[in-house]
């Protein structure tokens, strides 16, 4: 009885075409069933940088929650967007949100590099203002803390420092025993929160927590 060689050597090359179809197949299942991450990456990248921005003090309470009300809104469009289409987006969707996400870009950036700064000195009350905004930046760059939730904390944050300034105007500079004791009340609320709002179920959509 001969061996047919030919018929063998033919067997593993038709066992390797069927496998790569076979492979070729499941990529593409993967790659189709798989969302486009672009538009979750980009709010990531943006809430990064304005995490960043909060934490060297380049952005001031008062610009992170502009720009946080902004994100918050484009957050918003999208999610109504993705619910009206059955979970995802349209190519005239995303055009318009990463058109809006050029211009908050374009803002975080000159926000980032104006003449205005966070800098509260090496008081006691300077140092809690500090400890304050460095929670707020982690919990932004952690994703625990929402656009929005971040918005309202530095708004709050916003109107404490308002109000220190105007303390120390009105007393040259300085604050009195009772003012810093309604300061530190203000900022024990402030710092609650802080904590609630990062230990709740919201987080911040596309981001990854660290």
């Amino acid at each position: 009885m001969s061996f047919n060689w030919k018929k063998f050597s033919i067997l593993p090359a038709v066992i390797l075409m069927a496998g790569s179809v076979a492979m070729a197949q499941s990529t593409t299942t993967t790659t189709a069933s798989t969302p486009d991450p672009s538009i979750a990456q980009r709010k990531e990248n943006q809430q990064q940088r304005i995490g960043n921005g909060v934490a060297s003090g380049q952005l001031t309470a008062g610009e992170t929650a502009n720009l946080e009300t902004k994100e918050a809104a484009i957050n918003g469009e999208t999610k109504a967007d993705r619910a009206a289409d059955g979970g995802k987006l349209t190519a005239a969707e995303k055009t318009q949100i990463n058109g809006q996400q050029n211009k908050l870009s374009n803002q975080i950036y000159q926000d980032k590099h104006n003449a205005a700064t966070q800098n509260y000195g090496k008081s006691e009350v300077g140092q809690r203002q500090t400890d304050q905004q460095q929670r707020i930046a982690q919990g932004i760059k952690s994703g625990q803390l929402t656009a929005g939730e971040t918005a309202k904390l530095e708004n709050n944050q916003r109107a404490i420092n308002q109000q220190t300034r105007a303390d120390r105007a009105a007393n040259g500079g300085k604050l009195t025993g009772g003012e810093k004791a309604q300061i530190n009340h203000e900022q024990n609320q402030q710092s609650r929160n802080i904590y609630n709002k990062k230990h709740n179920a919201n987080t911040q959509p596309g981001a990854k927590p660290k």
